[in-house]
């Protein structure tokens, strides 16, 4: 099991971050699947632009892009955040940074885990399963 945290090109250090490895793991491990390699990225919006252009033909700003790798029941991928632009989300929705960050955190979990958000039906079964992760964030010691 590998959860890891770095930044590209920004000030950024997450707080927390044992607790939030092994908040992780419970959301994966609830899914009856294990932990793999997970790496995530925080960065800047020109950081996640550049990735969408090259990555993904999408040339927008976006707070998340989940690169897949899962293998069976192993779970693994990269995960780029743009810190730029949760803060902003924060502000637009009204909530703390702190919280719009670990939406995004398991966000990248739940499409790993195979969660969808494209259809209205699915991004309101994201947003559920997000809830519940958040839940379970104030469950942990």
């Amino acid at each position: 099991m590998a959860i890891s945290f770095s930044t590209q090109g920004i000030e950024f250090a997450l707080d927390e971050e044992q607790k939030v490895k092994k908040w992780i793991a419970a959301i994966i491990n609830a899914h009856n699947m294990t932990v793999g390699v997970i790496s995530y990225l925080f960065c800047s919006d020109d950081v996640v632009l550049e990735a969408n252009r090259s990555f993904l033909d999408h040339d927008t700003y976006t707070d998340i892009i989940t690169f897949d790798y899962v293998e069976g029941t192993v779970v693994s991928g990269d995960i780029m955040i743009s810190i730029d632009r949760v803060r902003e989300n924060a502000t637009i929705f009204n909530a703390p940074f702190e919280h719009e960050l670990k939406r995004v955190i398991i966000h990248g979990i739940l499409h790993l885990l195979g969660q969808k958000d494209k259809s209205e039906e699915d991004a309101a079964q994201m947003r559920k399963r997000e809830e519940e992760a958040l839940q379970l964030w104030k469950t942990m010691d």
